[in-house]
This record gives C-alpha cells, structure tokens and sequence, in this order.
C-alpha cells in the first residue's frame, strides 16, 4: 500500500529528528542534549518534536529500527524453495545488505552505556517482533498465536539484534570494517539461533 503525502511527510520529518538526534548524542552525549537542541537543530519546535516522540532518546528510534525495516522487507521476498538460513546466505554472497554507516554503529554501541538508548533499541526489536512473527506464521502455515512460531520469531530477532552488536562491537577496533563483516556476523549468529539449545 502506497502511502499517502502526509505520511511520506511525517516519516521525513521523524528521520531529519532522528539524525539531528543522533549528531548531538555523538558530539555532546546523551544526557548533555536536550529535546529543546534536537529541535533547533531541525527547526521545529520543542512542541512538534513531542509530537512525534516521547523522550529526547526515542529520537533516534528510526534510524534503530531502520536495519530491522531492510530484513523484513527481504523476507517478504523469500523464495518458497529455500531455507531461512539458505536465502541469508544468498543475501550475503549477493553483497544485499544495507551499508555500514558509522554514526549508526556509534549509535549501536552507545546502547551498551546508555540505558536510555538500550530501551529504545529493545524497542526497536519489540516493535519488530509481530512482523516477524506474522511472516514466519505465513510460510509454515501455522497461526501467528502458536508457540513455535514466537519462539522461532523471538530467536531471529534475538540473532539480528546479536549480530548487529557484534558487528558495531569489531567495527570500533577496526574502522575499516566491510559489508561482508556484517554477513559474517549475520551468518554466525543465524548458524548459533539454528542449533537450538545444545545444553
């Protein structure tokens, strides 16, 4: 379903939040920013700014969620005759996946130190988890409400989140990092999720 101009607007607006957001906790951290300097920054007012997100951290929600967006929009092109971990493989060798932006990384590292920033991170997963769900409910046929399903859904999510951290953890000790670090960091943690619980 395309979106109509006010949503495009609101989206643009939300993503020009979370990047001033995002410049100002890098510069000057966290808890030195202030909603009121997000706004400036953007050009709105503090009032418009609370319009669209609850606190100064939520800010930075879309550029969270946006890696979690590109993988769900991948799955809804996951070819009936290949396995889960066959189509990331696939994605991976085809060089797929989104590029590594290292404000964004920054962003992902700060998640460990600022509990602020790690809730909206979780929020990220947790918004994403349904999505997740409802689609792997789809390809087996079963009820998005079976137990399988969510624990499947909560264990890719849990992997994705895992190996995003992992990732933005190495790309601190080596700037130079490429994409296919990020499929290696992908494909093991899919290849853990997918031995189950071997205790």
């Amino acid at each position: 379903m395309q979106q109509s101009l006010t949503e495009r607007r609101k989206e643009a607006l939300r993503l020009e939040i979370a990047v001033a957001a995002l410049q100002l906790f890098t510069s000057q951290g966290v808890v030195a920013t202030t909603g009121e300097q997000i706004a400036r920054v953007v050009g709105i007012s503090s009032r418009t700014l609370w319009r669209h997100f609850p606190s100064k951290e939520s800010c930075v929600l879309p550029l969270l969620g946006a890696g979690l967006d590109f993988i769900v929009e991948r799955l809804r092109h996951w070819p009936r005759d290949m396995s889960l971990l066959e189509f990331f493989a696939k994605t991976c060798r085809e060089g797929d996946l989104p590029a590594a932006v290292p404000a964004i990384l920054d962003l992902i590292r700060m998640t460990s130190t600022e509990s602020a920033l790690r809730a909206v991170w979780l929020q990220a997963h947790d918004e994403a988890l349904p999505v997740l769900t409802e689609l792997l409910a789809e390809r087996s046929g079963a009820q998005a409400g079976d137990l399988r399903v969510a624990v499947h859904a909560a264990t890719l999510n849990g992997a994705l989140r895992a190996a995003m951290e992992e990732f933005a953890r190495r790309y601190a000790d080596f700037p130079e990092a490429s994409d296919s670090e990020i499929a290696s960091c992908l494909n093991a943690a899919l290849n853990a999720a997918a031995e189950g619980l071997p205790y």
